[in-house]
């Protein structure tokens, strides 16, 4: 898939802007702080209705404009797709080919993006928080249904906070609907780890040969999802289930005395190998990009792999952070392949042929001007 064309109104400081995108190479050049990254994160929301540099929409929204408005058209193997995203204080309205979506996760996976940013190089080394926001993305490109899933455990661990939340401090706690909410936790608990799982599985199986040739055959990866919980991938719902019950009886008292849910995929993370040594506490800098390259590599294959198409890839003045071989690595790999865009205040010390043949455009003061 390719997205052929983006309309931007009041998008960040963009005013009115609409371009046509080769299907290969389109490169973003310009001086910081024009305008380089938001063209990047208007893909990105194009993609998954939220940005992946704030939390608040209103951000996105021109200073002093009612509203927003993203629109693309995006080529498929089965045709063309138009997309249109309008933002608002109140909220956000999602098209599919000029059809509005009830449910944003009937929208995103329309189109798929993976993006590479300087700070998923802190992917390896960063909170356990950004890996779970990875997985989360991630998975929900591929899966609409892990979204609703997701969002079902959000919302019944908010409501049994807000029970713990009344009872906090007390060493006793006898409240029907908190058990009712209990067993509905632990029941979404279950299909959130289980495609977590499932989805790690899959990513261990490309990210471990991508490792291997980026290091040059001296590196294994391996990538261990940890659960908080304790259950092993192996097991059936069922032993996930009474294994869940056991631990979330046992940590009542530690509930009660917190006021939050202590047990449950929400506090899980992800840990890295390489030849067996943790990368997070023992790896040098360069096998921590060399990891985070990995992963973003093995998400293309991943991704091509279960929707039948290359997604598109963003990288968000990444090239400059890598070095030469790494940087190589990744333009040899989505060569031809995968329609990519890149920001980049020059492309003078990136001698690849790909990007010698990519389609320019210059970024100034939040419009594409004539070099």
């Amino acid at each position: 898939m390719y997205i052929e064309r983006l309309e931007l109104k009041d998008f960040r400081n963009y005013d009115s802007i609409e371009m046509n995108f080769s299907s290969k190479i389109n490169v973003f050049i310009g001086e910081n702080a024009q305008g380089k990254t938001n063209l990047m994160e208007s893909l990105y929301v194009l993609s998954m209705a939220k940005s992946h540099r704030t939390s608040n929409d209103k951000e996105l929204i021109r200073w002093e404009a009612d509203y927003g408005k993203i629109k693309g058209d995006i080529q498929k193997k089965y045709g063309h797709l138009p997309l249109e995203l309008i933002l608002s204080k109140k909220g956000k309205k999602a098209k599919v080919n000029h059809l509005e979506q009830t449910r944003l996760s009937d929208y995103i996976g329309q189109l798929n993006v993976v993006m590479f940013a300087p700070e998923d190089l802190y992917l390896v080394k960063g909170s356990p928080q950004v890996r779970r926001r990875f997985l989360d993305m991630e998975i929900g490109q591929i899966s609409p249904i892990y979204l609703h899933d997701l969002l079902h455990f959000q919302k019944i661990m908010k409501q049994r906070n807000h029970i713990l939340k009344q009872h906090q401090g007390k060493t006793m706690l006898n409240d029907v609907m908190f058990d009712v909410y209990t067993e509905q936790y632990i029941d979404a608990a279950i299909k959130v780890i289980q495609k977590r799982f499932h989805f790690m599985q899959l990513l261990q199986q490309w990210a471990e040969p991508i490792h291997f040739g980026i290091s040059r055959g001296l590196e294994k990866l391996r990538i261990s999802y940890n659960s908080s919980t304790g259950v092993q991938p192996e097991w059936t719902a069922n032993e996930m289930k009474n294994h869940l019950e056991r631990k979330i009886a046992g940590s009542q008292n530690r509930e009660l005395y917190r006021g939050v849910s202590l047990i449950g995929p929400h506090r899980d993370d992800l840990q890295f190998f390489v030849n067996d040594y943790d990368v997070q506490t023992y790896g040098s800098q360069g096998q921590q990009r060399t990891t985070a390259l990995s992963l973003k590599l093995a998400e293309i294959e991943l991704i091509k792999q279960e929707v039948g198409e290359s997604p598109v890839l963003l990288l968000d003045d990444v090239l400059s952070e890598l070095d030469d071989y790494r940087q190589s690595h990744l333009l040899n790999t989505i060569q031809g392949d995968v329609q990519t865009f890149v920001t980049t205040t020059s492309v003078e010390g990136i001698a690849h042929e790909t990007i010698q043949q990519a389609e320019l455009f210059h970024v100034e003061q939040g419009a594409i001007v004539d070099q």
